[in-house]
């Protein structure tokens, strides 16, 4: 199984991790006080914990320095079903649960009122719920692999250009 992983704030005192499943298209998801590598650990075993156990899991992260440090390296060795990869820096969008991400903030915070972080972290639970139960589609690149290097290399041109 291949899950991306990311961390997003969701308000100045809260972090988010979402797991997204891309052969199923559902989400696991944890709401933090801290993006700590305790946080980061929590979040694996809730990984390992909610996941069938014959299945290796491959990660794709981006490069924080929450994922890489000995207490996780030292998790991760005792649970070798967990494989890390990680994005470059500039290339976030490598990672499909930024998508899902797009869709939580469009459909359930923007615009949203929330008088709490209570009321917040609720909605972001209920969306992920709801996404879960009848929204969750495997993920599907729409582009082949030499369309998208053909476009990164004309941003990257374009970019030099623009200097």
């Amino acid at each position: 199984m291949i899950t991306s992983v990311m961390a997003q704030p969701v308000c100045t005192l809260h972090s988010m991790y979402a797991a997204f499943n891309t052969l199923t298209g559902q989400v696991i998801g944890r709401i933090t006080q801290r993006h700590w590598a305790k946080e980061f650990l929590d979040f694996l075993r809730q990984i390992d914990r909610e996941t069938p156990k014959d299945l290796d899991l491959h990660l794709i992260l981006d490069n924080s320095s929450t994922h890489k440090t000995p207490e996780v390296k030292a998790w991760l060795t005792k649970h070798p079903r967990f494989h890390l990869h990680f994005t470059p820096t500039s290339a976030f969008w490598l990672n499909a649960v930024e998508g899902w991400f797009g869709q939580l903030e469009r459909r359930a915070l923007y615009r949203g009122v929330f008088t709490s972080v209570g009321e917040l972290k609720s909605a972001i639970k209920k969306f992920i719920e709801v996404h879960n139960d009848k929204l969750a589609k495997p993920f599907q690149w729409n582009k082949n692999a030499e369309s998208i290097m053909t476009s990164v290399a004309r941003a990257k041109l374009s970019l030099i250009d623009n200097k």
